[in-house]
């Protein structure tokens, strides 16, 4: 997309104007796809190393992109301010009265991301297929199976540039880890079947308490995670020593909080890939989610404990249908995660 003119015919001096390529991004809703969507940025930087590149967020996790590889420019999108298909189209609309992209690449795969793409005018809207959005997409694919989710968004450049992509470690922008030796604890998930019950949760907290007591345990959570944490704790045995941060961090204070952790454990959620991104060792516990397509990227400071005992697991189910409560998680073996901290906290010595 560069071009270089000559400006001046009569000169002997040519003077060269260059055209950058200008590149649009909508990324993720959710906070762990938004981390995991870190490794698309990157790769558009090796295909497109001279382009600008703007993106789009939802507001409410917006502040992540202080993190963030660099970008041009960040847009921010409030459902509320632009509600509905017309809201959508608007807001890509408002962006064009800035800016006009030649690409817009739209990882989520809701029709309302493809109107967005319209309403910014890019020449080239890219995207998968899903139901009817197709027709608003010059570029549409069909989504790969069996891959990570890194792997998914980056197949996309891949099919639309034909381009071999090298695909890098998913990493925060963030100063050096300098653990303190303090383990956090995530329970909570925005799905309830990725969501520990609160009487296993409290059992495992009461574990982890009784076996490392030598260590600052912390609990985390957002606002709406306060009632499920808060019931947790009340199951503790009295008097424990436990710092209940649910509810009292922003992002950028969570990352600052896990940079300096000695461990995270966290169930299958936005947490766990945040925790992944910093270089902090974290443990996840799985059952419903299938850490094949969306366990966080980093393999070298990651564990996986799943039992795996029952037929119906992995399920992509946000609401267990079969046992309420998910027994995928109920059933997993305290003694499993504790043996794994254990290890965690030697290898970090």
């Amino acid at each position: 997309m560069e071009r270089c003119q000559t400006a001046d015919h009569h000169s002997s001096i040519n003077h060269c104007y260059f055209t950058v390529m200008k590149i649009l991004v909508r990324l993720p809703n959710w906070l762990g796809d938004m981390v995991m969507s870190i490794g698309f940025i990157n790769a558009l930087r090796q295909v497109y190393p001279n382009a600008q590149i703007d993106v789009i967020a939802k507001k409410g996790i917006d502040t992540l992109l202080d993190f963030f590889p660099e970008i041009a420019n960040r847009y921010v999108f409030s459902k509320s301010e632009y509600p509905g298909l017309a809201g959508a189209y608007r807001f890509g609309k408002s962006i064009r009265q800035t800016t006009k992209a030649d690409l817009y690449f739209s990882l989520p795969d809701s029709f309302s991301t493809a109107v967005t793409g319209l309403g910014s005018g890019a020449a080239k809207r890219i995207g998968y297929r899903k139901e009817l959005r197709s027709i608003l997409l010059t570029n549409a694919y069909n989504r790969p199976e069996n891959i990570h989710r890194v792997d998914e968004y980056i197949h996309l450049l891949q099919k639309f540039s034909e381009k071999d992509i090298k695909v890098q470690p998913i990493r925060l922008t963030i100063p050096s880890r300098n653990p303190s030796g303090g383990l956090l604890i995530n329970v909570n998930s925005e799905a309830s079947s990725r969501r520990l019950p609160v009487e296993k949760a409290a059992s495992l907290v009461q574990d982890v308490l009784d076996q490392f007591p030598q260590h600052t345990i912390s609990m985390l959570g957002g606002p709406s995670d306060t009632a499920h944490v808060n019931d947790v704790i009340n199951l503790l045995t009295p008097g424990h020593q436990i710092n209940n941060l649910c509810g009292k961090t922003s992002i950028a204070t969570l990352i600052q909080t896990m940079t300096d952790a000695a461990l995270v454990i966290t169930t299958d959620s936005g947490p766990a890939h945040l925790a992944n991104a910093t270089g902090t060792p974290v443990i996840v516990l799985f059952g419903a989610g299938n850490e094949n397509n969306t366990a966080p990227y980093n393999k070298e400071n990651l564990e996986i404990i799943r039992m795996g005992k029952l037929p119906c697991e992995p399920c992509r189910n946000n609401v267990c249908k079969i046992y309420g409560n998910p027994k995928c998680l109920q059933d997993i073996d305290n003694g499993f995660v504790i043996d794994a901290v254990s290890r965690w906290l030697i290898h970090s010595r």
